[in-house]
């Protein structure tokens, strides 16, 4: 049976064609990706996550599955036809139209700081260098010592010259990468990765808390 023209399939396709750089796909990650995503997290009770352009909600879903009761989430996309889909699918979920570089301000105010763990679904390699650098040099500063942040490169574009440049960024701020893999099953292929802070990034200060 063909897909509603509704679905998060055909509505993810729409936004790509309208904004190929802010959206970077023409699909939807696979289940098999999101399961991925979040091998990294560690689901005690009270984890802090904050997901990056988190779309239709593939790796939100997964996220709300693992979640304990006491954990929070935090969900920031731009796109309003997206945060609308969002606050459907996962109403007691909290997810805001704002941009990411604001997240120290955004997740200071709801008592978030520091974030244990940070899911990222934003296009990297296809985003404007400087704006990279804000949403890096805020990931830093937010993040707690041991906590962790992952996302994705599809295979086709590793060695480009911006995929390759957003890594050596990554290994400049966070170190080298703590865990790699590869998710055959998701349309592009993609390789999935893993900084965890050691306690060399920036620190909050102590107003934000």
């Amino acid at each position: 049976m063909a897909e509603s023209a509704s679905s998060p399939f055909w509505i993810f396709l729409g936004r790509f064609l309208k904004s190929p750089r802010s959206v970077g796909s023409i699909a939807p990650s696979s289940r098999f990706l999101a399961a991925k995503m979040v091998e990294a997290v560690e689901w005690r009770p009270g984890v802090k996550v904050v997901e990056f352009g988190p779309g239709t909600g593939p790796f939100t879903e997964e996220i709300s599955r693992r979640l304990p009761e006491s954990g929070r989430y935090l969900g920031i996309e731009r796109d309003p036809v997206f945060v609308e889909i969002l606050k459907r699918r996962f109403p007691n979920l909290e997810v805001q139209c704002e941009s990411v570089t604001e997240l120290l301000e955004i997740a200071g105010r709801r008592g978030l700081l520091p974030v244990d763990h940070i899911v990222s679904g934003l296009p990297f390699a296809s985003l404007p260098a400087d704006l990279t650098h804000q949403i890096l040099e805020a990931t830093v500063l937010a993040l707690r010592p041991g906590g962790t942040f992952t996302t994705f490169q599809y295979v086709h574009a590793y060695q480009l010259p911006a995929a390759r440049s957003f890594r050596g960024e990554m290994r400049r701020r966070l170190g080298p990468i703590s865990a790699r893999n590869v998710e055959v099953l998701n349309f592009p292929p993609a390789f999935v990765f893993t900084w965890r802070k050691d306690g060399r990034g920036g620190k909050l200060s102590p107003a934000l808390f």
